[in-house]
């Protein structure tokens, strides 16, 4: 893994089979952005060798690459850091998924780099989940000093709607498939 110079990005990518090519979508996102690749279904050899080409992309265009596996794995595999739940307790750029309160405590006290909190707002990914909205959101994320990223149903329309809240940023799917 890479070592951090450059502030964290304020927007992430979240890669899977229903939001594009990751590849296309890593040549025309803006420098700097945060991509975590994730495309679970595609069997393992191919998402290797799709995890290869986006970072081959992501290191010509400065962008941070985080790959949802193990920390062991994301070093291996050459990625700027993991997104996953044993990476709460690893060396290099630590992310995790926070989905209520619980959750938000264990990325505290395990001083995650970044908090991902979903669902904020009505997603394609998850419809049967319930949504946190503007209130719950900045209920749940109060005061905290660690990055949030706020996830689900997000865009650039969203993301201001939750001004006056502690947020550093956002993530999407959907925001960067093209259309």
């Amino acid at each position: 893994m890479r070592p951090r110079k450059a502030p964290l990005p304020k927007i992430w990518v979240m890669t899977d089979e229903r939001g594009g090519d990751p590849v296309a979508i890593a040549r025309r996102v803006a420098h700097g952005t945060g991509i975590v690749f994730r495309h679970y279904a595609t069997p393992p050899s191919e998402r290797r060798a799709l995890f290869t080409r986006v970072r081959q992309i992501a290191r010509a265009r400065r962008l941070v690459l985080l790959l949802a596996e193990t920390p062991a794995n994301a070093r291996h595999w050459g990625a700027d850091g993991a997104h996953h739940r044993s990476a709460l307790t690893s060396a290099g750029l630590r992310s995790v998924a926070v989905h209520n309160r619980r959750e938000l405590v264990i990325a505290q006290r395990a001083k995650a780099d970044l908090v991902f909190v979903s669902p904020v707002f009505t997603t394609t990914s998850h419809p049967e989940v319930k949504l946190l909205g503007v209130v719950r959101f900045g209920l749940l994320i109060g005061r905290e000093r660690q990055y949030i990223i706020a996830l689900g149903g997000m865009n650039l329309v969203t993301f201001k709607k939750l001004r006056g809240t502690n947020i550093y940023g956002w993530a999407a799917i959907g925001a960067f498939k093209e259309r």
